[in-house]
């Protein structure tokens, strides 16, 4: 046996054996005799990304990309080392390489859309998708795929049509019949509410499907005026996917006392990044559902600016200062070795990762919400870029989280009492950002914004030092992708809602208004 293939099995049964140290030993050994043997650089990478180790797993990521092997199914294992990783620029690359244009294997095309989908290029995912089709894939899962693409992409009389595929061919497909429920208001003529209610019967109890069903029925029951019941298939979703998710508050609750804790005035306003010539970011943080897709799209109409969605390369970025693998925006292990993180070049990979998406522009749009916790560290990294801070009335913006179903996304938003106290910490670190950094944040209503767009927008060009463009107000002309949930809403000009929508649930809702009345003022 060539000692090259005995390395690699010496190395799979050390891993079988759960010897990590073994099975890195011997894949270093056989990476200097096979450099280009791009599964033994993956290996490592993985076995880096277990221990935590995140500065040798992009080392090894990046060193799978330097020659890649003429197979789009192995180009997608690097892509996807690369984007754990956050080597965005490096996994863009590695798209284009000629075997994936090649490729004619319906699953490797899908696999990579995610791929492009992750990196904001929908346009670029809805194209491999087709392609997928065309190479004979015909599952339920494309067909989910591509439904939500062709949403992200303005095309919905199409998607309903490729999510209602979906549901013939995966009756039980809790994620694509949440999804076609909110691309349409229905009627008592024309609604899902019969195959919501029997697929109900079917589906695991307790599981995501079961959960997505319910926000499905609510979302029509509402639709039709049946506030009660609506209530109850929402309380039930909720519950589901609370238990299957939880949520600690009160840990969630120190971490935020730590984050203060760390960035006093002198941490966050300490001097030393340096300036950078090109593109610059413009972060719009707040709640989720806040509102933020809207400003976006208004600002993204600007001349000078393009919006990139929701990204998180600086959360990234901060990962790899810290060396550490985690999850969360900024944990535990995050914010003690926070004090000792280099914040220049925190910024300089940050914008190392995002110049592309500035497309000849001099800003770009990062608007990830929840980067609202990481504003003192962007402030400290990136001294030219401008921090917007979506607000929206508390009842608002609570609800809208509640009735949203984000997956296994922001586990607070299934349970009241978790939503009241993310509510609290959100507004405690938002307060403290102020009082540490004046004028660095500017706080932009929703109210405001839907009810004056002129004069809100105005203000908002101000603070980014860019002229007002009275045609950036007309979103309805912003035909580039929308992959939020508020995809639907910003489709059609700013509208501002006369009634409240959590106004039918006030009863309900009792305790969630009881927990904001009681937060300081």
């Amino acid at each position: 046996m060539h000692l090259t293939d005995s390395l690699w099995q010496d190395a799979q049964r050390a891993l079988v054996r759960g010897d990590q140290r073994s099975a890195a030993a011997a894949l270093e050994a056989l990476v200097k005799l096979m450099p280009a043997f791009t599964p033994a650089h993956l290996t490592l990478g993985g076995i880096a990304h277990a221990q935590g180790r995140l500065r040798d797993a992009t080392r090894h990521a990046l060193d799978a990309a330097t020659k890649l092997p003429d197979d789009a199914d192995m180009i997608g294992n690097v892509v996807n080392a690369l984007l754990m990783v956050g080597e965005v620029v490096m996994a863009r690359a590695c798209l284009a390489h000629p075997a994936i244009a090649r490729c004619r294997i319906g699953a490797v095309l899908a696999r990579l859309a995610g791929m492009q989908q992750m990196l904001g290029e929908h346009a670029a995912a809805l194209a491999l998708l087709d392609r997928a089709r065309a190479a004979g894939l015909n599952d339920a899962d494309l067909s989910y795929l591509r439904g939500v693409q062709l949403t992200f992409n303005g095309r919905i009389d199409e998607a309903v049509v490729e999510l209602e595929r979906c549901l013939r061919l995966g009756p039980s497909y809790g994620r694509a019949v949440v999804t076609l429920a909110r691309l349409s208001k229905q009627t008592a003529e024309r609604n899902h509410l019969d195959y919501i209610r029997a697929q109900l019967s079917h589906v695991p109890r307790g599981s995501e499907d079961h959960a997505a069903f319910e926000f499905a029925q609510y979302k029509e029951l509402e639709d039709l005026g049946d506030y009660d019941e609506a209530w109850r298939a929402l309380e039930r979703g909720n519950a589901v996917m609370y238990a299957r998710l939880g949520h600690d508050i009160a840990r969630e609750r120190a971490r935020i006392d730590a984050l203060i804790a760390r960035c006093p005035a002198e941490f966050v306003n300490a001097p030393g990044t340096v300036a950078h010539a090109g593109p610059q970011p413009i972060f719009i943080v707040g709640m989720p559902r806040s509102g933020t897709t809207l400003l976006d799209r208004i600002l993204g109409n600007h001349s000078q600016v393009i919006s990139a969605g929701e990204l998180g390369d600086f959360a990234r970025q901060m990962r790899w200062a810290a060396d550490h693998v985690t999850v969360q925006p900024i944990d535990e292990t995050m914010l003690e070795r926070a004090p000792r993180l280099d914040y220049a070049e925190i910024g300089r990979r940050y914008l190392a990762q995002t110049q592309w998406r500035a497309r000849g522009k001099a800003w770009f749009i990062d608007k990830l919400p929840i980067n609202y916790v990481q504003a003192g560290f962007v402030a400290r990294a990136l001294p030219q870029a401008r921090i917007l801070h979506m607000t929206r009335a508390p009842m608002d913006v609570c609800f809208s989280n509640w009735r949203a179903f984000f997956g296994g996304g922001y586990a607070y938003s299934y349970d009241l009492g978790a939503l009241a106290a993310q509510y609290a910490d959100y507004r405690r670190v938002m307060a403290h950002w102020h009082a540490v950094m004046p004028e660095r944040i500017l706080d932009v209503s929703y109210e405001s914004l839907t009810r004056d767009p002129a004069q809100v927008a105005r203000a908002a060009f101000d603070f980014c030092g860019l002229p007002f463009e009275a045609a950036a107000l007309d979103i309805g002309r912003n035909t580039t992708p929308v992959a939020t949930l508020s995809a639907m809403q910003v489709r059609g000009g700013i509208r501002r809602r006369e009634d409240a929508e959590w106004a039918p649930y006030a009863s309900q809702l009792n305790p969630l208004a009881a927990g904001i009345e009681a937060l300081p003022r």
